[in-house]
C-alpha cells in the first residue's frame, strides 16, 4: 500500500544534509507540493462545546458524498497508567484534567461528519481511567453506540470484554510491546449491507537487533554537567574497570572484555546504512532507498558521565542475564542519589526499579513513548562499546518508521514525533481491514513478502 515511484533528488539532498538552504531549495523546486502540505495539515487545539475545527472539515468536504474514513483518538496523557500513578496524590485534580473529556471533541466530529467507518486509538490505560467515578471507556462506547455505530475489535470476533480491544503491537510484526486500544467503528446503515469487518493478520515477531540491522556504531557524548578530565574512550574503559572492581559487577569480565579491548566507535553521528540482515523487513525501512545508503536523524545524545555508568553496567548485565538489571542489581556507587534509588540498596520495594533499561536485541523492545524525548534511560543501546541511549532512527526503527521519514526539528522535537505515533507498519494492517471492507482491493506490505522458512 506504501506509494511506489522514485524520491525527488531534492529530497534526497535534503536527507544528506537537512540545511535550511536544502531546504529552502527543496520548496522552491516544488512549489504546488509545498502549498498543499501546509493547507492539509493544521495545527490547533480542541475545546469541548467549540465546533471551530469541526465546521472547518465539514467545509472541507463540501459536496462529498462517498465512503468517509475518521481516524485519530482523543489525547493519551490523561489516560496513561503512569501518569495517573504519579498524579493520584491529587484526585481531586485528576478528575478536573480537561484532557480526560476530550474524547467528546472526537466524537463531535463522528457526529456531525457522521464517517462511514472510524478508527480510534488510545493507551491501554483508557480502560480503567475514571471521570467523576464512572468509568471513561464504558462512557465513549455509550455515546458512540448511541450516535448510531457498532463497535468492533480489530483482534477479537465477538469481544466480550474492554480488553478485546487492546491491539498488542508486537503480534503484527512490530519490534515493540506496544499495547493499544484500538476501535474500529462502522455506520450501523453501512454494517447491515456490509456485515462485520475482518480481523488483523497475526505476523511473525521482529527483534530489536532485526529491527536495528544496519545502523552503523556510534558513541555517546557527555554533557557539560560532571564531565570527566579524560576523553570519551578513556571514561568508558575506565568505567568498566570501575564496574568489575565492585561485588555486584565482578562477573561481568567477558561483557565488558569488548569495552577494554576493542576499538570503540569514534563518533556520536553516522549518515549512512551499513551491509543489513532486514531480511523480510528491508522493503519496509529502506523502501525507496534500496540503491541509496543515506540514513539520517543518527545522532546519539549526550549524557551525564554519572548516568554512562549505569548504562554500561545496565548493557553488561541484560548480555550476561538476558534481562534488565533493575536498582536492586546495581553497584551501591552507581545508585542515584535519591530515596527511592537508595532504598533499594537496602532491599527496600521500590516503585520504578527499572527505571535505567536496556533492550534486549532478542526481543521486542518495551514501548516507545514520547517519554523519550526528557531522558533515555529507558531506552539504552544493548552494545557496551557504544553505552548511550537509542538515537532518533533508532527509536524510529523500534516504531516502524520508514528510514526516507525525516523528523524535523530540534531532537527534543524529533523524539516527541517518534514516541506520540502509531507504528507505521500497524497503521498500514489496520488501513488494509478498512480499505478492503470499503470494497477496494488493495495489498499490503506483508501481502508482499515471504517469510524464512523457520
Amino acid at each position: 500500500m506504501r506509494a511506489g515511484g522514485k524520491l525527488p533528488k531534492d529530497y534526497l539532498d535534503y536527507l544528506r544534509s537537512p540545511s535550511a538552504e536544502n531546504l529552502i531549495k527543496m520548496q522552491n523546486r516544488h512549489p504546488k507540493e509545498w502549498s498543499a502540505a501546509n493547507s492539509e495539515a493544521i495545527q490547533a487545539t480542541l475545546v469541548e462545546g467549540d465546533d471551530t475545527w469541526v465546521n472547518k472539515a465539514k467545509e472541507r468536504l463540501g459536496d462529498y458524498n462517498g465512503p468517509l474514513v475518521l481516524i485519530g483518538g482523543p489525547p493519551c496523557q490523561a489516560y496513561s497508567l503512569v501518569g495517573r500513578a504519579r498524579r493520584t496524590r491529587n484526585k481531586k485534580k485528576l478528575d478536573e484534567d480537561v484532557k480526560q473529556t476530550l474524547y467528546k471533541c472526537y466524537l463531535r466530529f463522528i457526529e456531525v461528519l457522521h464517517p462511514t467507518v472510524f478508527v480510534m486509538e488510545n493507551v491501554k490505560g483508557i480502560l480503567s481511567a475514571k471521570h467523576d467515578s464512572q468509568g471513561v471507556f464504558p462512557l465513549i462506547e455509550r455515546d458512540m453506540r448511541g450516535d448510531g455505530y457498532t463497535l468492533h475489535s480489530l483482534v477479537v470476533e465477538n469481544p466480550s470484554s474492554s480488553k478485546d480491544y487492546v491491539v498488542h503491537a508486537e503480534h503484527y510484526g512490530i519490534p515493540q510491546a506496544r499495547h493499544r486500544v484500538i476501535l474500529l467503528g462502522v455506520r450501523n446503515d453501512f454494517e447491515l449491507d456490509r456485515g462485520k469487518p475482518s480481523l488483523l493478520t497475526q505476523h511473525p515477531e521482529m527483534t530489536v537487533k532485526q529491527a536495528l540491522s544496519g545502523i552503523p556504531k556510534v558513541r555517546s557524548g557527555f554533557t557539560r554537567r560532571n564531565k570527566p578530565d579524560c576523553d570519551w574512550a578513556e571514561f568508558i574503559r575506565n568505567s568498566a574497570k570501575m564496574i568489575l572492581s565492585t561485588p555486584e559487577g565482578s562477573s561481568l569480565e567477558s561483557q565488558l572484555q569488548p569495552v577494554l579491548n576493542a576499538a570503540l566507535p569514534a563518533s556520536q553521528e553516522a549518515q549512512q546504512v551499513e551491509k543489513d540482515e532486514l531480511g523480510v523487513y528491508k522493503g519496509w525501512f529502506r523502501g525507496r532507498l534500496t540503491s541509496e545508503k543515506v540514513l539520517a536523524n543518527h545522532k546519539a545524545r549526550n549524557h551525564m558521565s554519572s548516568d554512562l555508568e549505569r548504562y554500561l553496567f545496565c548493557a553488561a548485565y541484560a548480555a550476561k542475564y538476558h534481562k534488565p538489571a533493575k536498582l536492586y542489581d546495581f553497584p551501591i556507587a552507581l545508585l542515584p542519589d535519591h530515596k527511592n534509588a537508595q532504598a533499594a540498596a537496602s532491599g527496600e520495594s521500590v516503585i520504578f526499579a527499572d527505571r535505567f533499561r536496556v533492550q534486549l536485541p532478542d526481543r521486542c523492545s518495551t514501548t516507545v513513548t514520547s517519554h523519550i524525548c526528557k531522558d533515555g534511560h529507558y531506552f539504552i543501546h544493548p552494545d557496551c562499546t557504544q553505552c548511550r541511549s537509542l538515537t532518533v532512527r533508532e527509536a524510529a526503527r523500534l516504531q516502524t518508521f520508514p528510514d526516507d521519514y525525516y523528523f524535523v526539528g530540534n531532537r527534543t522535537a524529533q523524539y516527541q514525533q517518534v514516541g506520540n505515533a502509531v507504528p507505521p507498519l500497524l497503521a498500514e494492517q489496520i488501513a488494509k481491514v478498512v480499505a478492503t471492507y470499503l470494497g477496494n482491493d488493495v495489498v499490503g506490505y506483508f501481502d508482499s513478502v515471504k517469510y524464512d522458512s523457520e
